[in-house]
């Protein structure tokens, strides 16, 4: 096989990388260029507009108007409903309740899925290389399972152990000797129905990412635990310092579908409470929204609050960016070297000496 030698004459004709003022020049577009745009861009880009934009853009008309849902008659209102949904005591309540969830839910899930994986896949022996606990697979099985069983059947199973009069956590608490909690309805006192919802959502989704979570923690180069273990690093110190930065992205968006599915938390609340609660406590946007439009058939009002809470998720997974860029994620490659390759040379100079 002939090497090819690169000369004076060849090198002339290798295309300059950048035309005059430092700007790069424009490829030409080609058949395989234009079919390859319209495959993977124009395709999906088509179905968002489609499946997302469009509706979404209805949804705001519809909410502007006064539509009943089984007529084709309606009239436009304009902002009336987003002015009277304002002014709605229960749905104020709902927005605040929502909230809540938001704020709790995403970050108790994700400590304690955090914890599980850190404990599932960096738990093991303390002496000699850093693995997992033991029987990992079997832990991992066991977290994941609550995932899935449908969200409704968990609200529904938790319901009735959450029963007053024959329900299995009051039956336990009591043979424990909490006589106290011999009748105590867990759903239908205002201060204990909310951390109830709550605690059974965190119960439903915290297997799922603790399943992501290993799978991230995995991807992370096994020389930085290594490093750490050498220097003397504990397993705390190891987690926030190594596991936390390198699992970010993940972390990130798992926040984000966390924080989604609280500000929903429609089927959970349903199956639990479908009355809201006591004084409303557990009312979610989700519920007034389906009570207005299919009890009280005013399904104009009631997509001006799907509209809103629409925006409220877009905001809180602005707010997820923000924060993660404020606090140094989401840098350029370029501005920021890999922990992996940094430890690798450093375990090199440490060879040579």
């Amino acid at each position: 096989m002939k090497d090819t030698i690169p000369t004076a004459e060849t090198a002339s004709r290798r295309p300059e990388p950048a035309a005059r003022g430092g700007r790069p020049r424009r490829r030409k577009l080609t058949f395989d260029r234009v079919t390859f745009f319209l495959a993977f861009l124009g395709v999906p880009l088509a179905i968002f507009v489609i499946f997302v934009l469009i509706p979404f853009g209805q949804a705001i008309f519809w909410g502007m108007t006064d539509w009943r849902g089984f007529s084709p008659d309606y009239n436009f209102v304009g902002f009336d409903n987003f002015t009277k949904m304002f002014q709605d005591d229960i749905f104020l309540k709902a927005l605040r309740n929502v909230a809540l969830l938001a704020a709790f839910v995403p970050l108790v899930t994700l400590t304690l899925a955090l914890g599980v994986a850190v404990a599932i896949t960096l738990g093991g022996p303390s002496k000699g290389p850093v693995r997992g606990i033991r029987g990992a697979s079997f832990y991992r099985i066991i977290s994941f399972f609550p995932y899935v069983v449908p969200a409704i059947i968990v609200g529904l199973i938790w319901a009735q152990m959450y029963d007053p009069n024959a329900g299995l956590l009051n039956g336990v608490l009591t043979g424990l000797g909490l006589d106290q909690f011999d009748t105590f309805a867990w759903l239908g006192e205002k201060a204990a129905a909310m951390p109830a919802v709550m605690f059974v959502i965190i119960w439903g989704l915290v297997g799922f990412y603790a399943v992501l979570f290993i799978a991230a923690i995995k991807g992370v180069p096994g020389e930085l635990y290594e490093a750490a273990k050498i220097d003397g690093a504990g397993r705390f110190r190891t987690t926030i310092s190594i596991t936390l930065p390198a699992i970010r992205d993940s972390v990130q968006t798992a926040y984000i579908y966390l924080g989604i599915a609280a500000l929903d938390a429609f089927v959970y609340v349903q199956a639990m409470v479908p009355n809201g609660g006591p004084d409303n406590s557990t009312l979610t946007i989700s519920q007034r929204l389906f009570n207005v439009a299919f009890a009280k058939q005013q399904f104009g009002y009631a997509t001006a609050m799907g509209v809103v809470l629409a925006a409220v998720t877009l905001v809180f997974a602005a707010l997820v960016f923000l924060v993660n860029r404020l606090t140094g994620g989401g840098e350029g490659e370029s501005k920021r070297k890999a922990p992996g390759s940094r430890a690798r040379r450093a375990a090199a100079k440490g060879g040579a000496r």
